[in-house]
Parts: C-alpha cells; sequence; structure tokens
C-alpha cells in the first residue's frame, strides 16, 4: 500500500508576519477608536456627535460641555483604561501558568481585593483611592497565589477552574455576609461588584494611571523571560532564565494591573479571560504574535475593545435610563460565559474522568454505628435548633406548643422558628442526595449542582419570581426554580454527554453557566427596588429566615420521592457509577438511567433551593463523607449523605443565627466557610493522586 507524503504548507516569511501583524493591528487600533467615539455619543441626556464635535472644540454650551467633560470622556477613557490592563494582566497570567484559562476571574484576584474591600469597609474608615488600591492589591495577590499553589503551573485546566472558582465562592460569601452585617458602612459595595465604568470625572483615571503604566511598563521588562517559561521549565534554566522569580515578577505585575482595573471600575468580568483567547488564533497565523512584547500590548488593545464594546451594545440595545443602572462587567461576565462554554464545548478533553474514591469495604456493624449516630445526632440537634435562639426555650414549652396549649409568645417563636429548622434539615438532605445521584452519574467525585451551575440556575429561576412578583407563594417559586435549573441542566449535561461526561467538559461548561447565571441574577437584582434587592440578597444568602410550613411542603414530598427512587434503583446507581460497559452488559439502559437519576437530582436541588436558597458545597462534601464513612455501595451512602447534608445545614442554620444574635448569617455562608477549605482540600489530594 503506498503511502502519499503531503508537503506541509510553508509558514509565512518573516517580513510577511510582520506586514500582517501591522495590518491587524492597525485594523483593531481603528475598531478601538470607533467604539470611543460611539461610546462618548451615548447617554441620557440628549448630546449628539455635533455637540460632542463642540465640547470637544471648546465650541458647546455649558450643560452639552459639563456632560461630555465630565462624564462621557471620563467613561470612556477608564474603559479603555480597564480593558488594556485585564488583556494585558490575562495574557501575562496565562502565559506565566502555561493555563488557557487562567485570568483574574479565574484566579479569584477579583474576590480577594473584593474580600479586601469588604474588611475595609466594614470598618468604617473612609480611604482615599490610592490606599483602596493597595487593599484590594494585596487581597488579590494572596488569592492568585492561593490558586495557583493548589491548581499547580501547567497541570491542566480543569484543577485552576475548580481551584478558583471554589475559593471565588467562599471569598464572596464572606463578602457577603459582611454586606449583611454593615449595610450601612458597605452601601454601594455589591453594585461596584459587578463593575461600571462610569466615572465623575477624571480623578479615579488620573490615580490608577500610573499603577497600570507600572505595571505595564513591568510585564514588557520580563516579557523575554516569560517567553522562555514556555519552553519548558528545564529548557528556560538551560538559557539562564530564574523560573520562579519571573514567575512571581509576571503575577505581581499582573495583579497590580488587576487592581487598578478593580479600584477604578470595580470587577469587569472576563476580560482577562476572552482577549488573549481572541489572540490565540492569531499568533498560529503571525509569528511576531508568538513573542509577549507584541502579544501583549495586543491582547490590550483586544480588552479594550470588549469592554467598550460591551458598553455601546448595552447602551444601543437596553433604553438609556435603565442602561445607567446596568454595570458594564455585568455585559463581560455574560458574553465571557457564552465564550466560556463555547471553547469548552469544543476542546478535546483529554484528561479523563476525575480520579476516584479508593474502594472501601466497610462492615455492616459500620453502617449501622454511623446511622444510628447520625439519627442521634440530627435529632439532638434539631432539638438544640428549636429551643435555642434569641429567645430560649424549654422542651415544655414545645410539648405545649403541639398540644396548642402554649402562651401567645412562645407560639409566636415556635410558629417562625420550627419552619425554619425544617426547611434547614429538607434542603440539606435534598442536596446532599443530589448531589450522591450527579456523582454517581457523572462518575466524577467533583461534580456537584453548585459547582456545575445547576444551583444559580435554580437560583435565576426564583430570584426572577422574588424580584418581578414579590407575593409569589412557596410553589410558585419552586417551580421557577425548577425551570431554572432545568433549563442549566439541560444545557451542562447536553454538552458534557459527548464523550461520556468527561471531567474537562463537565466542569467547564458548568463554570460558564453558573457565572452567566450569577451574572443575570446581579442585573436583576440591581435594576429591582430596594426592599426586593435586600430579600433577594438575603435569599441567596442561603437563609431560612421567614420560612413558614407551605414552603416546606414541596421540599419534602420531592425529598420523600428522591429517597424512594435512589433506594428502589440503589443497585443501577452501583452499576452507573462504576463505567460505560459493565451496566450494557447487564442489560441496563445506561441513557436512561442517566438521564432519570440527573432529572431527579435536578428536582432535589431546585426544590432546596426554592425552600432555603443558595446552600454551596453540602451537594459534595456529603457524599464524600458518606463513602469514606460506609463505602461505595449506594444502599449505604444514600442514607448516610442523607444523614450528614441535613446535619450540616442545620448546624449551620443554628450557627449562624445564633452566634451574632439578634444579627444573622445564612446558611448558605456558613456552608461556604466550611466547605471552600474541605473542597480544596479535595484538589490537592486528587491532585497527588494523579
Amino acid at each position: 500500500m503506498a503511502v502519499t507524503a503531503t508537503t506541509p504548507a510553508p509558514r509565512p516569511s518573516a517580513a510577511a508576519s510582520r506586514t500582517g501583524a501591522a495590518a491587524v493591528t492597525a485594523a483593531l487600533v481603528l475598531l478601538v477608536a470607533v467604539l470611543a467615539v460611539v461610546d462618548i455619543t451615548q447617554g441620557t441626556a440628549s448630546v449628539g456627535p455635533a455637540e460632542v464635535a463642540k465640547a470637544l472644540t471648546g465650541r458647546a454650551e455649558a450643560g452639552d460641555a459639563s456632560v461630555v467633560i465630565a462624564s462621557r470622556l471620563p467613561r470612556m477613557t477608564a474603559g479603555l483604561l480597564v480593558g488594556v490592563v485585564l488583556g494585558m494582566a490575562g495574557a501575562a497570567l496565562q502565559a506565566v501558568s502555561r493555563n488557557v484559562l487562567a485570568s483574574p476571574d479565574t484566579l479569584a484576584v477579583n474576590a480577594g481585593s473584593y474580600l479586601a474591600l469588604g474588611l475595609a469597609a466594614a470598618t468604617g474608615i473612609s480611604l482615599p483611592l490610592l490606599a483602596s488600591s493597595g487593599i484590594a492589591f494585596l487581597g488579590g495577590l494572596a488569592a492568585a497565589a492561593v490558586v495557583l499553589g493548589l491548581s499547580g503551573l501547567g497541570a491542566g485546566t480543569v484543577r485552576l477552574v475548580l481551584a478558583g472558582s471554589a475559593l471565588t465562592f467562599g471569598l464572596t460569601a464572606v463578602t457577603e455576609g459582611l454586606l449583611l452585617l454593615f449595610p450601612q458602612q458597605t452601601e454601594g459595595l455589591y453594585k461596584w461588584n459587578q463593575g461600571s465604568i462610569a466615572q465623575n470625572g477624571f480623578d479615579g483615571v488620573l490615580q490608577m494611571l500610573p499603577i497600570a503604566v507600572a505595571g505595564l511598563v513591568g510585564l514588557l521588562l520580563v516579557a523575554r523571560r516569560v517567553d522562555a517559561l514556555a519552553l519548558g521549565d528545564d529548557a528556560a534554566h538551560g538559557v539562564g532564565v530564574p523560573v520562579r522569580s519571573t514567575r512571581v515578577t509576571a503575577v505581581v505585575f499582573a495583579a497590580l494591573l488587576s487592581t487598578a482595573a478593580v479600584t477604578l471600575a470595580g470587577p469587569v468580568g472576563f476580560v482577562g479571560l476572552c482577549a488573549p483567547a481572541l489572540v490565540r488564533p492569531l499568533a498560529r497565523r503571525f509569528r511576531a504574535f508568538t513573542r509577549s512584547r507584541a502579544r501583549l500590548p495586543f491582547a490590550g488593545l483586544t480588552g479594550a475593545a470588549l469592554v467598550l464594546g460591551s458598553d455601546v451594545l448595552l447602551r444601543a440595545v437596553v433604553p438609556d435610563d435603565t442602561a445607567v443602572a446596568v454595570p458594564t462587567g455585568v455585559v463581560t461576565s455574560l458574553v465571557g460565559a457564552v465564550f466560556l462554554i463555547g471553547m469548552a464545548a469544543k476542546a478535546r478533553d483529554t484528561a479523563g474522568a476525575a480520579p476516584a474514591d479508593r474502594l472501601r469495604i466497610r462492615s455492616r456493624t459500620v453502617f449501622v454505628v454511623t446511622t444510628v449516630t447520625l439519627v442521634a445526632v440530627a435529632i439532638g440537634l434539631a432539638i438544640a435548633a428549636v429551643l435555642i435562639g434569641d429567645t430560649k426555650l424549654l422542651l415544655g414549652d414545645v410539648v405545649n406548643w403541639s398540644q396548642g396549649r402554649a402562651g401567645q409568645a412562645v407560639s409566636f417563636v415556635l410558629d417562625t422558628r420550627v419552619p425554619r429548622v425544617l426547611a434547614a434539615l429538607l434542603a440539606g438532605a435534598a442536596l446532599a442526595l443530589s448531589g450522591t445521584l450527579i456523582q454517581a452519574v457523572t462518575r466524577n467525585p467533583l461534580a456537584e449542582p453548585g459547582v456545575l451551575g445547576v444551583t444559580n440556575g435554580a437560583a435565576v429561576g426564583a430570584v426572577v419570581l422574588v424580584t418581578t412578583v414579590p407575593a409569589a407563594g412557596s410553589w410558585t417559586i419552586a417551580g421557577g426554580a425548577f425551570a431554572g435549573a432545568a433549563i442549566s441542566a439541560a444545557l451542562v449535561f447536553g454538552l458534557a454527554a459527548r464523550g461520556g461526561f468527561r471531567q474537562n467538559r463537565l466542569v467547564l461548561v458548568g463554570f460558564g453557566v453558573a457565572t452567566g447565571s450569577a451574572a443575570v441574577i446581579s442585573m436583576l437584582i440591581i435594576l429591582t427596588d430596594p426592599f426586593n434587592a435586600t430579600k433577594a440578597l438575603t435569599w441567596l444568602a442561603g437563609s431560612t429566615y421567614g420560612r413558614t410550613m407551605p414552603d416546606v411542603v414541596p421540599l419534602a414530598l420531592v425529598l420523600a420521592a428522591g429517597l424512594v427512587c435512589a433506594v428502589a434503583r440503589r443497585t443501577d446507581l452501583d452499576l452507573v457509577s462504576l463505567d460505560e460497559d459493565t451496566p450494557r452488559l447487564l442489560g441496563l439502559d445506561l441513557s436512561r438511567a442517566r438521564l432519570g437519576f440527573l432529572v431527579l437530582g435536578v428536582l432535589l436541588s431546585a426544590t432546596a433551593v426554592a425552600a432555603a436558597g443558595t446552600i454551596g458545597f453540602v451537594g459534595l462534601v456529603a457524599p464524600h463523607a458518606a463513602r469514606a464513612l460506609v463505602g461505595r455501595r449506594h444502599v449505604r451512602v444514600v442514607p448516610v449523605a442523607v444523614l450528614l447534608g441535613a446535619v450540616l445545614v442545620c448546624a449551620a442554620d443554628l450557627v449562624g443565627r445564633t452566634v451574632i444574635a439578634p444579627a444573622q448569617l445564612g446558611a448558605g455562608l456558613m456552608t461556604a466557610v466550611i466547605g471552600t477549605p474541605y473542597f480544596l482540600y479535595l484538589l490537592v489530594r486528587s491532585r497527588r493522586a494523579t
């Protein structure tokens, strides 16, 4: 059999590459200039292009000149600066980590800065802009160091995204707790966190400009050494490049750039991810863009085009009075989420599934003792949660209340407290069962409703009703939450099913859906009135505050049905969690079984979100702990995981409403504080196993 050799197409010459790169750069500069001009002409005031031109030449009326000089020009300049620094920061972070998904968002730089500024604001001390910038820099740099240390450099996209998203979730939960505890001191911080380039004068731009210039110059000075890192650590050492110091220096400069953007406009999401990704195809065509000294500025220009383009698009599509209230960062986050989902769907997944837990054989005695102990703990915790609070009660009060013989004060306390305790117990159990089903179907021990975007999707459906129909009942909110969760799950699992729910695609699509859902939630909260916004924020914190018995009924019914189904189909769960071939050999319709378990998991997660808000990591921690205690057979894992989930959420709710009484923290904030370190520990353990 003859084999015909094909001659590869010759690469363009260096001169042709430089000419093509110059032409592309000129076109991009022209695009940015056009977007800048259009952005200046947009706004609520009736100041068109002619008035803008007169204002720039000093011939406009006082009112028009004030609008242009004090508002529109600073907004456009801030968009340019933020886009440039974020684009270059993202390109630098991707180069030094050798990871195409590294960015200020995925490395939790923005979340670290958010928490640092939240802590500073909670103290009530008014800080100048430069001091705030320093605090944000330290917080963002510390978060990036943690994520890079846990994920490892060049260790793959999934571990970095998981570490970054987990740390972001935990840090954001703590910050939102500060927002609820110190509403006056932190007023405006939530809206700032969505990222807006609106400015009042040039003061902010002028103060951040030296910081941005320092970061840009620093990155360009280490550009040659950064290029050497692409050859690998050993090769870089061989040519005399200090690998560790180069990485640290580049990360510090990238964090400095991110800090300038965050301080000026808040976290403008995903510009640092999308801009370098748009440059990569050009680098394959034009060799000039393979060098950092050319690629970094081009990524900066691309970032400027993304920020200004998002602002122009927002004001062109949305009415002017509404567009003013919607931060540009919400639009860039939505664009980034779509971009990430598309990139994940097309990516070749070569990593395989995550390392499974080691097979553990536990005796029946261990299972019985564990179950009895957890039942006793759950009962004791439930009793304590009913008795302890801002008003302490006795068991006799509860007995009298159950018989209808309690006084008015005791009846009022128990009428509000008992539904809260039941909602916490049932929500924890439902989330744990949902996580157990999803981990079994995907054969991925790091899969969980929150990590995969299902929880955020359910939150979108519920928040739509909370903010637009404040009088909506529990069944209506549950239906909205299920609709949102169903849409998210269909997108995530539909795209990830190709190739057998491989870890890369599943996690990346889930991360994109969760990010897009979070942006939609932010927009809904910002556009609604302050009363509904506070109500939605409290609900998003995973609070059981104000729950009544009708709110608990849908969750109780779905949980009962889920438990019956999981126990009845426990053998199918064991088979589905093994591999692709064994279930088919034994006659199990694998596709139908997967679909059924996934629908049940989504339903459980959605009703839990509707009843208790967004509570993260329970669906991850409870199944893991259950398998560690009683082995991997689902006839034992299911009841133990359900009990663990109920205990975890009930304990979190009890601590949240008693430790700083009369103020309260949502159960979701408490589980995030517990679950984030555990999740990061699992990442470290899986890295060692790999």
